[in-house]
């Protein structure tokens, strides 16, 4: 009788050590004192990158839209339906060009979108009335992966996003995850580097890395609690085999007596 109580005083203690595992969660900007100032910071404008796409669209004052239609690229239609799509797109060499028709080839990695726009626009000038060039991404994409609730990879319409709307594009971080070290991956003229930020300092609004670039890869790491959790609950499942297999001898020998 005395191995059965041991038994099972072991049991309650290990359910009651789990069950009140706890720990504080820690908030954004939590180290941030200065609730009475405010920063501004500027925000930079994400560039061309190799292996982006680019929607193109040339427009002008012309009286016939056929000139116009020689330097856009045709609409695409998807199959079996009668809805014309965008996604006709140039896309970004491993030399950093693009070959536009009836222009040539143009260099426009590291260029901004209005850059490229205006770089298109003055090979027009001579060529249509007033012309216009509309330049949009059509794969700003990023990925989040990690302790986050929806993870996956998501495209951005607006074609800007900073970290904090990221997270809340994928539902947040989990109580288990770490914010003061979140990793971000970026690829920048074919080399990757990965940046370590702090989402509870303020000092991520100075950072590069504030606001995300097309395919940047976020991923926040687990905290040491569910390290630890993971760890206790592993112990638990052991002993409590262990705890089932003693009761079952204590039985029996007790049976036996």
């Amino acid at each position: 009788m005395k191995i059965l109580f041991l038994a099972g005083f072991i049991g309650v203690i290990l359910v009651s050590s789990c069950g009140t595992q706890g720990g504080s969660v820690t908030n954004y900007l939590e180290k941030s004192k200065d609730t009475t100032g405010t920063s501004v910071v500027q925000l930079s404008e994400p560039v061309i990158q190799k292996n982006d796409l680019l929607s193109i669209k040339v427009y002008s004052l012309s009286a016939n839209p056929a000139i116009d239609a020689l330097y856009n690229l045709p609409e695409q239609t998807v199959a079996g339906s009668s809805t014309v799509g965008n996604t006709a797109g140039f896309l970004v060499d491993n030399e950093g060009n693009i070959e536009y028709p009836r222009l040539g080839v143009f260099h426009v990695e590291g260029l901004k979108k209005a850059q490229l726009a205006q770089v298109i626009k003055k090979s027009l000038d001579t060529i249509l009335k007033s012309p216009s060039v509309i330049v949009r991404f059509l794969n700003y994409r990023i990925t989040i992966l990690g302790e986050v609730r929806t993870p996956g990879t998501f495209t951005i319409p607006t074609e800007k996003v900073t970290i904090l709307e990221a997270l809340g594009i994928a539902g947040d971080i989990t109580e288990y995850g770490n914010k003061a070290t979140v990793k971000i991956m970026r690829e920048t003229s074919g080399q990757a580097s990965i940046q370590t930020v702090d989402l509870t300092s303020k000092d991520i609004f100075a950072s590069p890395f504030y606001r995300l670039q097309q395919n940047d890869v976020v991923f926040v790491e687990q905290t040491t609690r569910k390290l630890r959790q993971q760890e206790q609950q592993s112990f638990a499942q052991q002993l409590g085999i262990a705890t089932g297999i003693i009761t079952a001898i204590a039985l029996i020998l007790n049976f036996i007596r």
